[in-house]
């Protein structure tokens, strides 16, 4: 098989919860022990960092690696879900896995895990977790895929754990309240190893120390410690922080959320048992989409006019962006939203979110799981929101693009598929567009 040919096979034969949804959920970690005792426990050769959460920890995780990247490591990094390519999952100091490498992965071990019939990212994970023993890391920042005490990733013993925030999100696995969702989370603490909490809630306070206290792990709160005293946009258009030992730190990562993960970063990084130094944290909090190869964090796409995406999907993140876009309206600038969901988030929450002052491009990805543009726009048109439905994120686009002015705003969202079916189209377009300028 090609690498075509290997990605269909194990989105055939391993389900998908990006695509499927529930229908790909297997709870327990049966056939992740398996698969790790089969490779002989990889992880063991290397040390961790285990980040979960609900929000903030794929940009933590990516801040995180590149820091460590940056202070001269060789690190692992695993995430999800992907943008575009399956291979963004797992990188080593920035570098996608190979093609070729999935390919032997698959036809070398098939007739191992076949019998298992292990979810897609049990595979993906017992992948990544060899893959950085072959490749010798010094460390691997792991990301939590969902929940986290019966997360297949918490097979790890790491160096520490992060937690960067508790919201409602995939309520029907991990429960209804802050605190059933919290008690899933701290599920990633393990005995005597700390744990750094980015965000305090009175739901989840006691359920966090409860567990820190069985595990005899010390526990830190990063809202107590207060290491981001604010963020400011200078004359150049660079963003920086103000924090309590480093002035003036500049950051890739723009959007409002990622103030409160600069210092759940900044917190994890102070209680690493060895030193990090002052040029690593620049570096990699200034480096990080260079370094790591992170997108769809109110990632600006083009200019004229002012175009933006991101992955944020849930009433947590939307709390956040709502705000952000709110912004541009009052500056007098036309807003128009390209936006779907898929349909196990609450959409209903989050519509009521949305400015009511923008124009609104309703449409869907092209996964099992999206909600039909038209049944979002329905609900959407009865508290409010003006806007048309479009078949495809790329008709949605496009006739977004046709409507603005030069001085009007373009936001791209609603769910990662969404804009994974953005990218994609304008990557497609960016390959065509080069190699007719040959």
């Amino acid at each position: 098989m090609n690498y075509k040919e290997t990605i269909d096979y194990l989105f055939d034969i391993a389900p998908l919860f990006q695509q499927k949804g529930s229908k790909a959920y297997k709870e327990g970690l049966y056939n992740t022990e398996a698969l790790d005792k089969h490779f002989g426990h990889p992880h063991q050769s290397y040390r961790t960092i285990h980040v979960g959460g609900t929000n903030g920890k794929g940009s933590t995780a990516h801040t995180l690696a590149a820091i460590l990247q940056a202070e001269g490591y060789k690190v692992g990094l695993y995430t999800s879900p992907h943008l575009l390519d399956f291979r963004e999952r797992i990188r080593v100091n920035g570098e996608m896995i190979s093609e070729q490498r999935v390919i032997d992965f698959v036809a070398e071990e098939r007739v191992f895990f076949e019998p298992l019939a292990p979810s897609f990212f049990e595979l993906t994970t017992a992948l990544a977790l060899l893959y950085f023993a072959e490749e010798k890391v010094d460390f691997a920042i792991i990301e939590v895929g969902l929940g986290g005490r019966l997360d297949c990733t918490n097979i790890i013993t790491p160096l520490l754990s992060v937690i960067t925030n508790i919201s409602f999100d995939h309520t029907q696995f991990l429960g209804t309240t802050l605190a059933d969702i919290a008690y899933e989370k701290a599920g990633i603490i393990k005995p005597k190893v700390p744990v750094v909490i980015g965000e305090k809630l009175p739901d989840t306070i006691p359920v966090f120390k409860k567990k820190a206290q069985e595990t005899e792990s010390a526990i830190f709160f990063a809202e107590d410690e207060k290491w981001v005293m604010g963020s400011a946009k200078k004359n150049n258009g660079a963003y920086y922080y103000e924090t309590r030992n480093i002035p003036q730190l500049q950051t890739a990562l723009i959007g409002r959320c990622q103030e409160k993960n600069a210092n759940t970063i900044l917190s994890a990084i102070a209680h690493l048992p060895f030193p990090v130094s002052e040029q690593a944290i620049r570096q990699g909090f200034s480096q990080v989409e260079k370094l790591t190869g992170l997108q769809g964090r109110w990632q600006v796409v083009e200019t004229n006019p002012l175009t933006i995406c991101d992955t944020g999907h849930n009433v947590g993140g939307w709390h956040f962006l709502s705000g952000q876009l709110q912004e541009f309206i009052a500056e007098h600038r036309q807003l128009h939203v390209v936006f779907g969901m898929v349909n196990d988030k609450d959409i209903s929450t989050i519509l009521t979110l949305l400015p009511k002052e923008a124009r609104y491009y309703f449409t869907q990805a092209n996964v099992e799981r999206a909600k039909p543009a038209n049944e979002i726009a329905q609900e959407a048109y009865s508290i409010g929101l003006k806007g048309d439905v479009f078949a495809t994120v790329r008709d949605a686009f496009t006739a977004a693009k046709d409507q603005a002015d030069i001085k009007d705003i373009i936001y791209i969202g609603g769910s990662t598929f969404i804009v994974a079916d953005f990218l994609a189209q304008k990557q497609l377009i960016d390959d065509a567009t080069a190699r007719s300028s040959v």
